[in-house]
């Protein structure tokens, strides 16, 4: 397992061990201790989640105000455009965000730590998307930042048409 730091540093890239012949491949998508040696996080997950969504769908940008979770994101079947946005007011990278291609292809996963708005918008037909989380899911919490924030300006992959998102997420407020 390799783990890059991205532009904002505690958000990390994770390219697992690829094992593959004739007959497909093989990779641990999580194993506790190879995550611990290369990222020097001992994390506890305690819920995993599973969705999947349609072309032009963008879901996000989540977080939970209280509580908030880490998530170890992937994707198992299509493609994304995935994005951490650093939301912690002390942090050098406030107000930054980060943007990385997840398939099935290449096997990649991004590692969202706590404290961080996330979302993304699907690229191919369709996309599975599985993500581990270190905080159970508290609605009572939970929060959108608008997708389209001119204050964040995050390049979306849109090719000039408009995403389709969910009607709370439409109503994600400003960040700033």
């Amino acid at each position: 397992m390799k783990a890059t730091s991205t532009a904002i540093p505690d958000v990390l890239l994770i390219e697992p061990r690829v094992f593959g012949d004739a007959r497909g491949f093989f990779f641990e998508s999580f194993n506790a201790r190879a995550f611990a040696q290369a990222t020097g996080l001992d994390l506890n997950f305690v819920q995993d989640n599973h969705s999947k969504s349609a072309h032009g769908v963008l879901r996000g940008l989540h977080y939970q105000e209280q509580k908030p979770q880490g998530k170890l994101v992937r994707v198992v079947a299509g493609e994304v455009f995935d994005v951490a946005v650093d939301i912690r007011p002390q942090s050098p990278t406030y107000g930054q965000w980060v943007g990385e291609i997840l398939s099935a292809d290449n096997q990649r996963q991004l590692w969202v730590p706590p404290g961080l708005a996330h979302g993304f918008l699907v690229l191919s037909e369709s996309a599975e998307f599985l993500y581990k989380t270190t905080d159970y899911y508290a609605p009572e919490f939970e929060r959108c930042i608008a997708w389209n924030d001119p204050a964040l300006a995050i390049a979306w992959p849109l090719n000039g048409a408009e995403p389709l998102v969910s009607s709370k997420d439409a109503l994600g407020r400003r960040f700033l």
